[in-house]
């Protein structure tokens, strides 16, 4: 056999061949990930990015670009912080008060404080994730002394600015009791120099006329339920008297009239039947005059784990419902109605602005304690509202205290607290930190335990990972057409065009 050895070719190239082949830059740390199949985007520590041809990574990565052949790119990757012509980038101080801004809804703590006033409930909803009882088992309402307790708790939060929340079952059955702790609450307010608001969440069937003037004297806010034309609606949310779209919408007149638009809003929860009524659900928002909508899937908890025929369903069916129906609404913005999708908004303003948003399940470290606590009616107190559902099926693993037995420091820096501290930073976690996305995302331990198992869950088949990636690189892919980000940038700052 006869070794051929082919000579290299000594011939030395053109002076601009060795100029560009190595460009004399640093790396920072940057992610990305491809959106679509012409373009890839990058995003940096802070959530800074740019929307670019594929490939350009790789060749950012090995040093290809040039600051004379690719002059508007380079300067875009030095002002957002990808590359550095110096080891240590001569504006990081910067970059280190942009990145205390993004994590700042740390610095006060927890806001949202949640009161299951009563696990009571007249509608028997197939998807409920509490486990609500009979309107006539008042034993499951929450005691004066857990109210009082609860209040104590709230009070000590280090955040000026707290919420509280009733939640059920069914809140308004227990309406003396909401009475009772908005008065105590507001007394406290005063002492502890708080500034509180005020919400209930009902279905607002038992809405009565005489409840209003309470409700409005104290600048309460409603937020109900809508799931869409009355066909859904009755099915979705079963009464014996299969009327409650119409008491529905009787109420939110009722609320409108007495309390002012702003002061009332509805949420959708997506079953199995809601999947094929996109179009239509988006439609009877509209017709209701409603400026926002949030498509939301069923959570995995409670009564809504029973019924799979009706609840279950594959996150790709979810996703194609939420993109019909983000398809009708940006539709009608088009044509000048303005309507926002809630979720979208959150992300696209931790997209578009500098700022933290305080909705729990996109933050990280996670909203649980650190954003949201809840008080169980029987005294039990726990990390998130997920976490109450979860305990409403025997597991208590996310149970922080009990009110009147546990102290703030038990509750907030408990073992139990540290536990779920150890999971709650995608950051930190595999397949996560790794991720394009992550600035925009979040972590959720809870929803990690129910569908995986553990808290740290595995984002290969991680449900919550599935969907906010592909709703994430869907709402870059759309932000290419520049009238669809001008709609995008009118829903985060509440104005439309």
């Amino acid at each position: 056999m006869v070794s051929v050895i082919q000579k290299k070719n000594r011939k030395f190239k053109e002076i601009d061949y060795y100029k560009n082949e190595v460009s004399n830059y640093f790396l920072l740390p940057f992610r990305f990930q491809k959106i679509n199949f012409q373009k890839e985007i990058l995003v940096n520590e802070v959530g800074d990015f740019l929307i670019v041809p594929i490939g350009t990574a790789e060749k950012i990565i090995l040093k290809k670009i040039s600051k004379i052949d690719d002059e508007e790119l380079y300067f875009d990757l030095i002002s957002n912080f990808f590359i550095s012509e110096d080891p240590i980038p001569i504006l990081l101080n910067v970059l280190e008060a942009r990145y205390r801004t993004k994590k700042s809804f740390l610095e006060h703590f927890t806001a949202l404080h949640i009161f299951v006033i009563s696990l009571r409930c007249e509608h028997t909803c197939h998807y409920c994730q509490v486990s609500r009882v009979t309107e006539n088992k008042d034993q499951f309402d929450m005691s004066l002394y857990n109210i009082d307790e609860g209040i104590k708790i709230m009070m000590q939060s280090p955040n000026p600015y707290i919420t509280m929340e009733f939640q059920g079952g069914e809140a308004l059955l227990a309406f003396n009791n909401i009475e009772y702790a908005v008065k105590r609450a507001k007394e406290e307010a005063i002492l502890h120099q708080k500034n509180i608001t005020f919400v209930i969440c009902t279905n607002l069937a038992p809405l009565s006329d005489d409840m209003l003037p309470f409700i409005k004297e104290h600048n309460i806010m409603i937020s109900s339920s809508l799931d869409g034309p009355a066909f859904i609606h009755n099915q979705n949310r079963h009464r014996p008297q299969r009327n409650s779209y119409e008491l529905t919408i009787q109420g939110l007149e009722k609320c409108r009239e007495a309390l002012g638009e702003d002061n009332i809003s509805a949420l959708l929860t997506t079953t199995n039947l809601s999947l094929d009524y996109p179009g239509e659900i988006v439609d009877e928002y509209v017709q209701q005059g409603f400026r926002n909508i949030f498509l939301r899937p069923i959570s995995p908890y409670g009564f809504a784990t029973y019924n799979e025929k009706k609840n279950k369903y594959q996150t790709e069916k979810f996703l194609n419902f939420y993109k019909t129906a983000f398809d009708r609404i940006i539709d009608y913005n088009k044509k000048g109605y303005y309507i926002r999708e809630d979720y979208a908004t959150v992300i696209l303003k931790k997209i578009l602005t500098p700022f933290p948003v305080g909705y729990v399940d996109l933050q990280s470290p996670a909203g649980m304690i650190n954003n949201v606590i809840v008080f169980n009616y029987d005294g039990k107190i726990y990390a998130s509202d997920e976490a109450r559902m979860l305990a409403e099926m025997n597991d208590f693993t996310f149970q922080l205290g009990v009110l009147g037995q546990s102290s703030y420091n038990d509750i907030f820096y408990g073992e139990k607290a540290m536990d779920i501290a150890e999971n709650w930073t995608n950051e930190s976690l595999a397949g996560c930190s790794e991720c394009a996305f992550q600035a925009y995302c979040g972590a959720d331990p809870v929803l990690n335990y129910a569908t995986q198992g553990n808290m740290y869950g595995y984002r290969p088949t991680n449900v919550f990972c599935q969907k906010n990636m592909e709703i994430i690189r869907y709402l870059f892919n759309l932000m290419e057409d520049e009238s669809i980000e001008k709609i995008f940038r009118s829903w985060i700052t509440g104005h439309s065009e």
